[in-house]
Order: C-alpha cells, then sequence, then structure tokens
C-alpha cells in the first residue's frame, strides 16, 4: 500500500506512528522490543524489526550512531504529520490559563506580547508573532493630549486593534486653541482614513494655520506619519528562546547557528509569510524542508490570524524536529483564533 509517497502498509504506519511518539516523549532511539511493551501490536517481535526494517528502508526512521534503537528522519515526521488524523486539545486548565491571561488586553502590543508569552508556554518552544501589517487597517481615533506646557501626547488609533502614542517636545509654551484646532482638523481628515493615505491627507494641513502656529502643526503631522511608518515595519515578536538550550542535545549540542538564524528577523519573516497551510489550517517546515541554513535541524510550525481570506500576519513556533506536533499544532490555532478575535478580524 502505498501511504504519502512511500511503499508501505497501514501496520507499518502505526509502527513509524509509535517510534514518532515514543522519541518525542523519551528522546531515545525506540527499538522493537520497547515498541511491543508499550504498544501492544499483537503480533511477533520479528514482524516488528520487519516493519522497520521498511520504514528504514523508505528513508522514514534510521539508526543513530551504533544505537540499536531508531529515530524518525525528516520524511518520517512529515509522514506522520500529513497523516494526523486528530490533534491533541488544550486541557480545562489550559484553557483557563489562557483566557485568563490574555482577558483584558486592549493595545496590540500588550495582546501580541500576552499571545506569544502565553504559546510559549503551552509549548515549550521558541513561540513567534509577525506584527499586522499596514494592509487594509483604518484609522479609528486620532487625539491630542497636553501633557505639560511645553509638550502634547500624539495618539493614533487603528481598527486592526494598535494604540499607538508619541510625546512630542516643543520647547515653548503650546497654545490650546491652537491644538484644539488641529486636533479637529487633522482628524476630520483622517478618521476612517486607510492608514496608507494618513500622509497625503495631512502633508498640507499647515498651510491652514498662521505662519507663528505652523511649527506646531508640522511636528504633529511628523510625528503622525511616524507611527503611520510604525505599521509599515514587518516585526517579530518572540518568547521562549530559552527552551531551545534546554533542547541543545536535538542539535547536535550547538544551537548557535539557530540562534543566528532567529535574529535574522528579515529573513525568518520571509520564511513565514511564504509559508503555505496545510489540511490543519497551519503552514509546517520540518528540518531540511527549511532552506534556511539554520533551520535545518528545527520544524518551523506557523498559522495566520485576521480574517480567515485575507490573514493579517502569522503566529507560531519554532523548535528541535522532535517536538509534540499534534499538541503545537492545537496551540499555535488556538492563539490564532483569539489573536483573530482580539483585532475583530
Amino acid at each position: 500500500m502505498l501511504i504519502g509517497g512511500a511503499m508501505i502498509s497501514e501496520r507499518s504506519f502505526e509502527v513509524l506512528r509509535a517510534i514518532v511518539q515514543d522519541y518525542v516523549s523519551t528522546r531515545e532511539p525506540v527499538g522493537s522490543k520497547a515498541l511491543l511493551e508499550r504498544h501492544g501490536f499483537g503480533v511477533s517481535s520479528a514482524t516488528i524489526r520487519n516493519d522497520m526494517s521498511i520504514l528504514e528502508e523508505e528513508g522514514l526512521i534510521h539508526a543513530p550512531h551504533t544505537s540499536a534503537g531508531r529515530v524518525p528522519t525528516d520524511s518520517g515526521y512529515r509522514l506522520f504529520v500529513d497523516r494526523l488524523n486528530e490533534l491533541k486539545q488544550l486541557s480545562g486548565a489550559e484553557r483557563q490559563a489562557m483566557e485568563t491571561l490574555l482577558s483584558g488586553s486592549a493595545d496590540l502590543d500588550e495582546i501580541l506580547g500576552r499571545s506569544v508569552r502565553m504559546l510559549s508556554q503551552l509549548t515549550n518552544q521558541v513561540a513567534m508573532v509577525q506584527y499586522p501589517t499596514l494592509g487594509k487597517a483604518k484609522v479609528r481615533g486620532f487625539e491630542l493630549v497636553p501633557v505639560a506646557d511645553t509638550k502634547v501626547m500624539v495618539m493614533l488609533i487603528s481598527d486592526n486593534g494598535r494604540i499607538q502614542q508619541h510625546v512630542v517636545e516643543f520647547g515653548s509654551v503650546i497654545d490650546l486653541r491652537v491644538l484644539v484646532q488641529v486636533r479637529g482638523r487633522i482628524g476630520e481628515q483622517i478618521v476612517g482614513l486607510a492608514l496608507s493615505d494618513v500622509a497625503k491627507a495631512t502633508s498640507s494641513v499647515a498651510e491652514n494655520f498662521e505662519t507663528k502656529d505652523r511649527g506646531f502643526v508640522t511636528a504633529v503631522v511628523a510625528s503622525l506619519q511616524d507611527q503611520v511608518d510604525a505599521n509599515r515595519q514587518d516585526k517579530l515578536v518572540l518568547a521562549g528562546t530559552a527552551n531551545l538550550v534546554r533542547s541543545e542535545v536535538d542539535f547536535g549540542g550547538n544551537v548557535s547557528p539557530l540562534l543566528d538564524a532567529i535574529e535574522e528577523q528579515v529573513v525568518l519573516l520571509r520564511l513565514i509569510s511564504e509559508m503555505e497551510a496545510d489540511q490543519h489550517g497551519v503552514s509546517l517546515l520540518i528540518g531540511s524542508e527549511n532552506r534556511i541554513e539554520g533551520l535545518s535541524q528545527a520544524s518551523v510550525l506557523v498559522s495566520g490570524y485576521g480574517a480567515v481570506d485575507e490573514p493579517l500576519a502569522k503566529v507560531g513556533v519554532l523548535g528541535p524536529t522532535r517536538m509534540d506536533y499534534s499538541t503545537n499544532i492545537s496551540a499555535v490555532r488556538a492563539i490564532a483564533r483569539y489573536l483573530s478575535k482580539s483585532l475583530g478580524a
């Protein structure tokens, strides 16, 4: 029987499944005796050894060093994941912990920060979340708040849930009458407008004010534009990097290439943005499937969050190929759903 491109029987696949599960759980190469003791296939030890030989011939398992046991290859993990019928569900305690930690967040930075920390706790992997890019976000609100005689806070609220604020120092006392006028004029022009159109809409605002007030108006517009530009910048938030050190043995005792790859956020962002979703609604690259050299011994698992037809960005985990794929897929999907709901997508 052809399963996932490999000529193996259903029983041989069940042996592969057991090897993956045992190796993920114990980190020890799995032998035929252990398989029979733990899973009771109802066949002889010779039959299991024959199945393991077939799996090895198909490149789905291999023997590390001189060990009598076997471990999955990248292809073995891929077949295992592609044939996952049921995903592990988060426990009641995990769901409660997630709801407690993530409830009450209103600011985008806080929402993403809490989400990535929660995902790292649920999976014991490096968790990452990409900031939503400019996309179709619109201005929901604009505010100028005097915080001192010479300082004003410029606030921009977008409908993707992001609240940004920047305090501008003018070096001279601010005329509150002018502040009210500027707030009203800019608010009228940009509320409801796409962020991508804010620069054009505010480019000539200062011309409508007296010369003595134009410096103030220009500074407000510049601060506003800086905040809009911040939405254009691709950015990843990471949590749980220390988990890599705990899994150092999975990377041949050297996690430096992986850490270097993670620090290259531009490369990592490009990688996850190009990943396509599978039948579980997630995107997964296993070991050698990664074209980034530093990730050749790692798995990258992400899901889009936002609208179903047009995700805003990606959230996911990165860790050794020897990871609990079922649990991690469920956790990534749960966090993606939460982010979509929180951002009103």
